[in-house]
């Protein structure tokens, strides 16, 4: 089973002073793809006129764009499932779970950065920001990791059941080629869009208490506050509709 995640616009900073190397990240045959898309952000930090780095991301206080416009490979390391706390990252409440529990979701969970590409939970990246849609003049992050990655992620989820819990945004950086389960939320007859992070969290953290295998296993599942509408199925995706109850 392969969980496919989003990333949170907002993180903890910190971390340990450990060095970035081919050990940090998955797929090491592809080190220095990564690392050619990590130095072209980082010479950008070092050139671009503060305008530039806060559209950049997403920032307008000066103290915050001069944080984040240090020298990435400078600053400490953390695992992705700790860095990110936005929403979907609150409510999945990875620090309270069990040390087995943990490890389903570090081996399990592929996150879709915007800097990093894809990479397990378990993975050390630094408290960088890139908001979400931006992009360096002449380079282009998610069309340079689905052209750059799509095929180790195809040989990674041959074998595996497939359970994408991404926004929409993070498919452009890989198309998934098999069949997959993804889902959407309604609360009174209406699409839940923004709380649909938390959702999302709350199914990952069920899925690891549970250490779910396969869809089969995830149908099973009882689930608090949340009830199968129906399922859509359309080409490779199934689409589970579920209702949100108090």
């Amino acid at each position: 089973m392969k969980i496919l995640f989003s990333p949170s616009e907002t993180k903890i900073a910190g971390g340990s002073e450990l060095k970035f190397d081919k050990s940090s990240l998955i797929f090491p045959n592809l080190y220095e793809k990564r690392v050619l898309a990590l130095h072209k952000f980082n010479d950008f930090l070092q050139n671009a006129s503060f305008d530039e780095l806060s559209k950049l991301f997403g920032l307008k206080k000066d103290e915050e764009v001069k944080y984040y416009s240090n020298d990435i490979f400078s600053k400490p390391l953390m695992k992705a499932i700790l860095r990110y706390n936005g929403v979907a990252y609150e409510y999945l409440k990875y620090r309270s779970l069990d040390e087995n529990t943990q490890s389903y979701i570090d081996e399990n969970t592929l996150i879709f950065s915007n800097l990093y590409g894809p990479i397990l939970a378990k993975n050390l990246i630094v408290d960088y920001k890139l908001k979400q849609g931006e992009n360096l003049p002449d380079f282009v992050f998610d069309d340079f990791y689905k052209q750059n990655f799509s095929d180790e992620l195809d040989k990674m989820l041959e074998n595996e059941d497939i359970i994408d819990l991404r926004a929409g945004f993070y498919e452009k950086f890989y198309t998934i080629k098999k069949p997959f389960l993804t889902v959407k939320f309604l609360k009174n007859g209406k699409v839940v869009s923004h709380f649909a992070k938390a959702y999302r969290g709350i199914l990952l953290r069920e899925l690891a208490i549970n250490k779910v295998q396969t869809i089969d296993e995830f149908y099973n599942l009882n689930i608090k506050k949340l009830k199968i509408n129906k399922i859509i199925q359309k080409k490779l995706r199934n689409e589970i509709i579920f209702d949100i109850f108090e």
